[in-house]
């Protein structure tokens, strides 16, 4: 046991933690003003609920020893049975076992609050509550398993994810996706403005989320050393390296740089970084947060409009193609020198570790996609996903939830 590894690890579960509320910050400002409390509401309704799931068997299932064929964890660890104040034999060994499941909670938890932002103004409240469960289950504790769980079958071919840029976002992204085009458009899309309704409130949001992600990424070394330094860097950079990147894309394409532009640029960076982090040197993060910049900009600006989906608040265009990109230059990136668990990547003359990126996202993508559907079908059947006309065009907070953010609605 090692205390200050112990206190390193809680502190950065706390800054995870702080992420899920600057994502509803986030997204409620972006987010029409008769719809700011329904994200903010989701979002904390997210925490209550993933927080109990992964007390009672999302742990055991994403972490607990493997079924077999490195698909599922079984039910051994069950209400944290075994789970307690010594460190686990398998994962973390210099601090409890309990610190290591409550910072793997954080992701848990962020995880499908990040798909909130694409359906934002058009989800029943009780079929969100549904989704979730049901998404956290089929979706997120399988994924977590196969890369990051003892025996899991994508870590065991090589794939690299320090912290979470499939697991986390490209999961989300594409599962947001699959909503929004399912759950259809918004009532006046593409007719009238959606614009955000409130920008200090996304400043706000973007600054909660870049200061949690210094958690997010550098705990993730799940040790207070070199390791978590290096993730820590390539974090910031990566996003540095983004937000000018959104930026100076923003000022070429429509003559001014915006604060909106730059937080979303921001976000995009740390998206990216997040798998490659604690594998890749600084200087490396640079290409990558620039790159992500740029493309993330044109998936939101040029794809979303070519292909017509309303994916309200961009989750597949930052955190989807973010996540995609980021897997991709882990296995460009990668060196053995930054850590000595990973791998040599493309650009250092190993293939293998960019055919196992390859299979990684292709097997990810392909089952995020086909369960969200089947799950998004389920609870439709169920109660309804989405909400009638007459509440759409009130808002959710009203309508859902009895509440208004502000004393007069547009």
């Amino acid at each position: 046991m090692n205390t200050g590894d112990t206190a390193w690890v809680m502190v950065c579960a706390a800054l995870v933690f702080i992420m899920t509320p600057g994502v509803a910050f986030f997204y409620g400002g972006m987010a029409r003003r008769k719809n700011v409390l329904s994200i903010l509401t989701q979002c904390f309704a997210i925490i209550c609920l993933v927080s109990l799931q992964w007390v009672l068997f999302g742990y055991s299932l994403s972490f607990g020893p493997d079924t077999g064929y490195g698909i599922i964890g079984g039910l051994d660890w069950i209400g944290l049975k075994g789970v307690g104040q010594d460190p686990s034999s398998v994962y973390a060994g210099t601090i409890p076992h309990l610190v290591f499941m409550i910072f793997q909670a954080m992701f848990a938890i962020i995880t499908p609050a990040l798909m909130v932002g694409a359906f934002a103004g058009r989800m029943k409240f009780s079929a969100l509550v549904i989704f979730t469960l049901l998404w956290t289950t089929f979706v997120y504790d399988p994924i977590a398993h196969w890369v990051w769980g003892s025996g899991g079958w994508l870590g065991g071919i090589g794939a690299l994810d320090f912290a979470g840029g499939i697991v986390v976002h490209v999961s989300s992204g594409i599962s947001a996706l699959v909503v929004a085009i399912l759950i259809g458009k918004r009532i006046g899309y593409e007719k009238q403005s959606f614009a955000p309704h409130n920008l200090p409130i996304t400043f706000l949001g973007g600054a909660l989320l870049w200061l949690g992600w210094f958690g997010f990424n550098a705990g993730s070394a799940i040790e207070a050393g070199g390791l978590a330094a290096n993730a820590f860097v390539t974090t910031n950079t990566a996003a540095a390296a983004a937000g000018i990147a959104w930026a100076l894309m923003e000022w070429k394409m429509d003559g001014a740089p915006t604060v909106l532009g730059i937080v979303s640029g921001v976000v995009a960076g740390l998206v990216a970084i997040t798998p490659a982090c604690g594998f890749v040197s600084v200087l490396s993060s640079m290409p990558i947060g620039l790159i992500a910049g740029i493309i993330c900009y044109l998936a939101v600006t040029k794809l979303k409009p070519l292909l017509g989906y309303d994916d309200a608040l961009d989750v597949f265009g930052v955190h989807g193609i973010g996540g995609i990109w980021g897997t991709l230059a882990t296995g460009l990136f990668a060196a053995v020198a930054i850590n000595s668990g990973g791998a040599d990547g493309l650009l250092l003359g190993n293939t293998k570790l960019f055919f196992a990126q390859m299979v990684y996202l292709a097997v990810c993508i392909t089952y995020a996609l086909v369960v969200t559907w089947v799950l998004y079908k389920i609870v439709d059947a169920l109660v309804g996903m989405r909400v009638d006309k007459q509440s759409e065009l009130i808002g959710l907070d009203l309508t859902q939830h009895n509440e208004s953010a502000y004393t007069v609605l547009e």
